[in-house]
């Protein structure tokens, strides 16, 4: 794979979330979408909302000190994708909002690689950096309020 370090750092940290991580990068080698299925609940969950607040959510994000953790967008951008710490899913259950955690898997594109759909809107870091739940909440608060209160994960 092609890229800078930071890709290079970054695709080695999303591979490593997989049961074989050596078979993870060869199909993102091989793979003319691009993409992998990586289960959640290991090193990381992913909350997933509505392009209609995961937009503002992800502008809110931006605007905080820290740096936001990766953020995925699906195919067609219907849904955003914040990976948080893992557990964080288990904590958001009917909350309006869809989780993977444990048991679950997500697509993800290899960093830096154009993929069949689904894109890094934030991509990993390569040192785990991740989206902060509390921090996340309130971006989420906040985006909610400047769309108009609608609904959380239907967007």
């Amino acid at each position: 794979m092609t890229g800078t370090a930071g890709e290079a750092g970054a695709v080695e940290w999303l591979a490593s979330a997989a049961d074989d991580p050596q078979a993870c990068r060869a199909e993102w080698e091989s793979s003319p979408p691009g993409v992998v299925l990586l289960p959640a609940g290991r090193m990381w969950d992913v909350l997933m909302v509505g392009g209609l607040l995961g937009y503002p959510t992800l502008d809110a994000l931006t605007g905080w000190p820290e740096r936001p953790g990766p953020v995925l967008a699906d195919f067609g951008s219907a849904r955003i994708g914040f990976f948080v710490p893992p557990g964080t899913a288990a904590r958001w259950a009917d909350t309006g909002v869809r989780c993977a955690g444990r048991g679950t898997w997500i697509v993800a594109p290899c960093p830096g690689r154009a993929s069949g759909g689904a894109r890094w809107l934030i991509p990993p870091d390569g040192s785990g950096t991740l989206n902060d739940p509390v921090v996340l909440e309130l971006a989420m608060q906040d985006a909610a309020a400047r769309v108009g209160g609608r609904a959380r994960g239907d967007g």
